[in-house]
């Protein structure tokens, strides 16, 4: 006969099995001890076997939280990453608008200066017509003044041809 503090049992689908045949056997030969440790060998191979799934299952949640935690920094990462591409675009785009902002300054900075340039060159011509334009009427002065002189001194001669006395 076993004794009922000292039972052992055997685990898994044998284990199951041998439990049905022990109690089967205990059942026929009204041997309950026997009948009880067939059904608590059944019962630990349920156990044992509720356990495993169980264990499994658990194994299948933590890796699945396990892939939902690496999903969930991947997408932080992603996100960071994207970020960072957006950062440097804008930079690059404020770079490019400042370069263009320097190059049509710089352009404008040209034309004022061509424009100024063109304007000292058209004062200067102008000062210089100016001052042909008064060399030319002085030199017509000069020579109204001297064809008047000698008109005079043609004059003077006709009046003392005329009157060579002076009277």
């Amino acid at each position: 006969m076993t004794d009922p503090d000292s039972e052992q049992t055997t685990g898994g689908a044998l284990g199951k099995l041998a439990g049905r045949a022990k109690e089967a056997v205990g059942s026929a030969l009204g041997r309950e001890d026997l009948a009880r440790e067939g059904r608590l060998q059944q019962a630990q191979a349920d156990a044992e076997r509720e356990a495993a799934v169980e264990a499994t299952e658990a194994r299948q949640r933590e890796a699945e939280a396990e892939l939902q935690s690496e999903r969930a920094e991947t997408e932080i990462e992603r996100e960071r990453l994207e970020n960072e591409l957006d950062a440097k675009a804008r930079e690059q785009a404020a770079e490019r608008d400042r370069n263009q902002v320097e190059l049509e300054a710089d352009a404008r900075a040209r034309q004022q200066e061509a424009a100024a340039e063109l304007g000292r060159d058209a004062q200067e011509s102008a000062a210089d017509l100016e001052e042909q334009r008064a060399v030319a009427q002085a030199a017509a002065e000069a020579e109204r003044a001297r064809a008047l002189e000698q008109e005079a001194r043609s004059a003077q001669a006709r009046a003392d041809r005329r009157d060579p006395e002076g009277n």
